[in-house]
């Protein structure tokens, strides 16, 4: 992902500012702000200090909120060297400091999402397209509601990891290219009409608001976005939920207060019409993804005001 720190060892996408930082040069801040904002963390095992409640590694506060991989479309059609980012540590933590402390949002889940491009059943069609979404959308449900996600997952919000993430099988998750096959890594076509990429964006939001109760979100970031769905109609989402990974830091000394950093300049970028003023935008993942390195992992900034 760059959401996945894993995932993206070559990656350049996001701006660095300083040096990864040693643990002994955070800062660390006696707690997230505004109220309502938390510190979280995604993806990969992080270490979350403590006994409860628990507290956010590196920056201090309480530990606000953990994200994790529910499912990837290449795991999903058993492409070679695909896998899961899901820890159950933090997940535990992050469900008891809100259940037991009423501190943070819990468990939230994401879906590594693949473009119409990685379809078996690609055709070129809206219509299939479509279908393709609403399939990842089903099987993304099904994930969560077996194990290990089972009763784990509270945050409402189901998000869709939207990206070209620059690794097998598919350097763009088939959001700009169309290949043999899923796993072939292989591109018969080096082109995406942005209308069928939003059918595919279309299918999966309307399955998980038709099949559960959960509400669906997007993970991306301008650039990215507007690569694949344009500036056009099909780049328009102002009343989905967002979670961005731009820009990013690699000091950790700098971690934002609401949506802006501390001491340098550089505020979350949401995009498809959305802005930080906007009650959809919910999350950014200011460190660890992208790229952008710092000694521990993936760190986020949640905003729980307008979903519960």
């Amino acid at each position: 992902m760059i959401l996945v720190a894993v995932l993206v060892a070559a990656a350049t996408l996001a701006v660095t500012w300083r040096h990864v930082p040693g643990a002994a040069a955070v800062k660390a801040a006696a707690r997230d702000s505004p109220p309502g904002f938390w510190y979280g963390t995604d993806s990969q095992f992080i270490n979350v200090p403590g006994s409860g409640p628990f507290q956010e590694p590196a920056i201090g506060g309480y530990y606000g909120g953990y994200i994790g991989m529910a499912g990837n479309w290449a795991w999903w059609l058993h492409c070679q060297g695909a896998f899961l980012a899901w820890s159950k540590t933090d997940s535990e933590k992050a469900n008891r400091n809100l259940t037991q402390y009423h501190k943070g949002v819990g468990t939230a889940s994401y879906w590594f999402m693949g473009g119409p491009g990685v379809d078996p059943r690609y055709n070129g069609t809206t219509t299939e397209a479509k279908r393709w979404g609403a399939r990842q959308a089903a099987r993304a449900l099904a994930d969560i509601r077996g194990r290990p996600f089972r009763q784990r997952v509270i945050y409402p919000v189901l998000w869709m990891d939207i990206e070209r993430p620059g690794i097998a099988p598919a350097k763009d998750n088939g959001w700009t290219s169309v290949y043999t096959s899923p796993c072939s890594g292989t591109v018969k076509q080096h082109s995406m009409r942005p209308v069928v990429a939003r059918a595919d964006f279309n299918g999966f939001w309307g399955y998980v608001k038709a099949h559960s109760s959960y509400v669906p979100g997007v993970y991306s970031a301008p650039k990215v976005w507007t690569h694949i769905f344009g500036t056009g109609s099909a780049s328009r989402i102002p009343h989905t939920y967002e979670w961005t990974y731009e820009p990013e830091t690699a000091d950790l000394s700098y971690a934002p207060s609401g949506w802006c950093y501390r001491g340098i300049s550089g505020c979350a970028e949401f995009f498809g019409g959305v802005t930080r003023s906007n009650k959809h935008a919910l999350m950014w993942q200011f460190s660890g993804g992208g790229g952008v390195r710092n000694a521990y992992g993936d760190f986020d900034q949640i905003d729980r005001s307008t979903v519960k």
